[in-house]
């Protein structure tokens, strides 16, 4: 790395800088008070060398992940490397392959600039198809030429003064786990928080500035769910979190308290007892834009044990509508029950700590019955602990490695009120069978003992029982007109649902991207202007930036280049 670093700071030599280039301002706190944000090549390579040494060689240069399949890199020639090849080859699909490479995303897009047509992917229905790269160039497209593996806050306050001072576009990144792009910005420095991998735990934890002790788990912000979920077997505990093993955990469940660094370059503690109202905001209020969290702790619970229900059968044209329909019927009987998991027109699999083993078969036996009648396989099973369900029942690797669109929304309680409502939704969500499978999520906090306004999650969390999420893939050489056709087409499905839940809302990081009321819909509802008014509270110059992110600049500006137009 260290290679590429020293070639790329030379190409860089002769550039002259030409914006917050002022050397006698302060550091850390120096100002840009017009930072429009410039690209990564506009800063000189003395720069970039100084930052490097100021962070102990923490600096370090990127290019795609599937480079070595190419002979070509941003149109300079080299010789392709077989052997680096097939390893991308090989973990192309692999969640953690992906998830543990700076250079690389859980859907390779984001890796790319789609609406400038650069990309250097592979075909992930063959990853060693050579028409992929074969007379081809490998584009540098959305993946930062440089970034910052940062190890503390002091990093960060470090790389923060830098972009302060120079005007640089920046980013965050983490595990890649992200379906809008959000941590993808060409042309930024990024800051990499994977490897901030510590965890532990305490049975009496008390936030900075309060008295009341609670077992909790801390963790890096680096550390994804199956790391948490794995350490939380090994010390009988259970943690509540995400539903794919990568994921970064420093976000979302149950937190009780941040550890930041914010745009501004100050260090924080942010707890019910400090900085309330950044704790509030980074409750729900969206990643990548109030700071740069480097650790959170979060509730945490005994082991216990749990009931399962795992249902699948083959599809077809006839038997989807009644196994939607039944789902539809059961919803609320088993949300009270404290069933949760994924359900889609042909398979279910879902879990509850609430009830016995004769009482999960009882509850999930018309759902059995259905199943079997279409020749298909129905195990209701105790296991032991959230771990062991999670690694039996939970697909690791169909989700990743591919091109793919997505949209959400989430379907109300009051829909599933009366045969009217249901009927309503049934109708809705049968049309996404014909090119998505629905992934209909049961896990919003329907029995969470919430307290209203502790949180900037989007109000919409707390009335519903569905999260119905639908994708569509397109393949690796898509042109970019039937890419826009493909969001086109979530964006139409996912008007049935806002069509008879319109007071409804989506998933921010699940959302359709170009949803056309993303301020109320995924960006928090009622919670909006207050979320405005935090970020320019901690982030007045606006450093951070991304799309449909709190105080974003808009889908104009030029940092969302690669974005297609509507």
């Amino acid at each position: 790395m260290m290679g590429l670093l020293a070639l790329l700071l030379a190409s860089l030599a002769s550039v002259e800088l030409g914006y917050c280039a002022s050397d006698d301002s302060d550091q850390l706190g120096g100002r840009c008070s017009d930072y429009r944000g410039l690209p990564t090549s506009a800063i000189p390579s003395s720069k970039w060398h100084a930052l490097n040494a100021t962070l102990g060689g923490k600096l370090h240069a990127a290019v795609p992940l599937a480079t070595p399949c190419f002979s070509s890199l941003n149109g300079d020639e080299f010789r392709a490397d077989t052997s680096e090849c097939a390893i991308v080859e090989t973990g192309y699909r692999n969640p953690f392959f992906r998830s543990d490479k700076f250079n690389a995303y859980a859907w390779p897009q984001w890796e790319s600039c789609v609406a400038e047509e650069e990309s250097c992917t592979l075909d992930p229905t063959s990853t060693n198809n050579s028409a992929a790269w074969s007379g081809k160039d490998c584009a540098q497209g959305s993946v930062s030429e440089f970034y910052v593996d940062v190890a503390s806050a002091k990093d960060v306050q470090t790389v923060f003064a830098f972009v302060r001072k120079t005007g640089v576009l920046v980013s965050i990144k983490n595990s890649g786990h992200d379906f809008g792009g959000r941590g993808a910005m060409k042309g930024s420095l990024s800051i990499w928080t994977r490897n901030l991998e510590t965890i532990s735990h305490d049975p009496a934890f008390v936030p900075e500035g309060g008295n009341t002790e609670t077992l909790a788990l801390t963790i890096g912000a680096g550390v994804n769910w199956y790391g948490v979920y794995k350490y939380a077997e090994a010390n009988n505990l259970t943690a509540v979190g995400g539903y794919h093993p990568t994921v970064g955990a420093a976000g979302g469940w149950l937190m009780l308290q941040f550890k930041v660094v914010t745009p501004d370059g100050k260090y924080r503690v942010a707890n019910e007892f400090r900085n309330q109202d950044l704790f509030w905001a980074l409750r729900g209020g969206g990643g990548g834009t109030f700071g740069v969290v480097l650790e959170c702790t979060i509730k945490a619970e005994p082991q216990m044990k749990l009931q399962v229900a795992s249902l699948s059968f083959t599809q077809t044209t006839d038997n989807a509508r009644g196994f939607l329909k039944l789902i539809i019927d059961n919803s609320v009987k088993w949300g009270t029950e404290g069933w949760g998991g994924h359900i889609s027109a042909h398979d279910l699999v879902s879990v509850t700590p609430l009830l016995s083993l004769d009482e999960a078969k009882a509850s999930m036996q018309d759902a059995v019955d259905y199943t079997v009648a279409q020749n298909g396989t129905a195990i209701i099973e105790e296991v032991p602990s959230w771990l062991t369900f999670f690694e039996k029942y939970v697909s690791f690797t169909n989700s990743v490695g591919i091109n793919a669109i997505g949209g959400s929304w989430l379907v109300p309680n009051t829909m599933f009120d009366n045969e009217t409502t249901k009927e309503q939704l049934l109708d809705a969500i049968m049309p996404m069978t014909a090119f998505a499978n629905p992934h209909i999520t049961t896990a919003t906090p329907y029995l969470f003992n919430y307290t209203a306004g502790s949180t900037s999650a989007a109000p919409a969390w707390r009335n519903s029982l569905w999260h119905a999420v639908f994708q569509y893939m397109y393949p690796w050489n898509a042109t970019q007109d039937a890419v826009r056709a493909g969001y086109q087409t979530i964006t139409d499905n996912i008007q049935l649902l806002r069509d008879i839940a319109p007071e409804s809302g989506a998933y921010g990081n699940e959302a359709d991207i170009y949803d056309p009321d993303h301020e109320r819909e995924c960006l928090l509802g009622d919670n909006y202007p207050k979320l405005l008014e935090l970020k320019q509270k901690y982030d007045p110059v606006g450093l951070l930036d991304c799309w449909y992110c709190v105080g974003w600049r808009g889908a104009d500006n030029s940092r969302f280049q690669c974005y297609v137009s509507e």
